[in-house]
């Protein structure tokens, strides 16, 4: 019975540990920032892709037939040959994934560059307030001038 509370007890102490309550709160932050960035690519920064290059740039449907099921005459879409079994190679989607994920890339390049920036300027902010403040005295000094009162007292 002993064991199994010690058990228990170390499970605890593991569980609220500040690490892993840390690392709980930075796993729903990321998951909520995640859509954010999906968002933002798949929203904002796509549709301006689009604008620029002047069309879509959506390639999914971009794919070879490798091998058609016998005997198939349905439509020659991917999600049709796919579903019918035919050998797809669909390299179009495979292009859309790598875009998206390289403008994924760097919008949050330039976000962490954004809160770098703002930490940087923050501990510059707090180094001169630090330098703008005396330096105590050492120690042996305070304790002198403590003696010194003391003294100044009595007499």
């Amino acid at each position: 019975m002993s064991k199994v509370r010690g058990f228990f007890n170390e499970f605890r102490q593991f569980a609220v540990r500040g690490n892993m309550i840390d690392l709980a709160v930075g796993v729903i932050i990321g998951a909520a920032f995640s859509k954010i960035i999906d968002s933002l690519v798949a929203d904002i920064i796509m549709p301006l892709v689009s604008f620029v290059t002047g069309g879509e740039v959506d390639f999914t449907n971009q794919f070879w037939v490798l091998r058609l099921p016998e005997g198939y005459s349905g439509p020659q879409t991917y999600e049709a040959l796919t579903s019918a079994g035919a050998v797809v190679f669909s390299w179009g989607n495979f292009l859309t994934i790598l875009i998206n994920f390289i403008l994924l890339a760097f919008v949050v390049f330039c976000l962490v560059k954004a809160v770098n920036a703002a930490r940087r300027a923050v501990e510059r902010e707090e180094e001169a307030a630090a330098a703008d403040s005396p330096a105590p005295p050492p120690e042996d000094v305070a304790l002198l001038r403590e003696i010194r009162d003391l003294l100044q007292k009595k007499v």
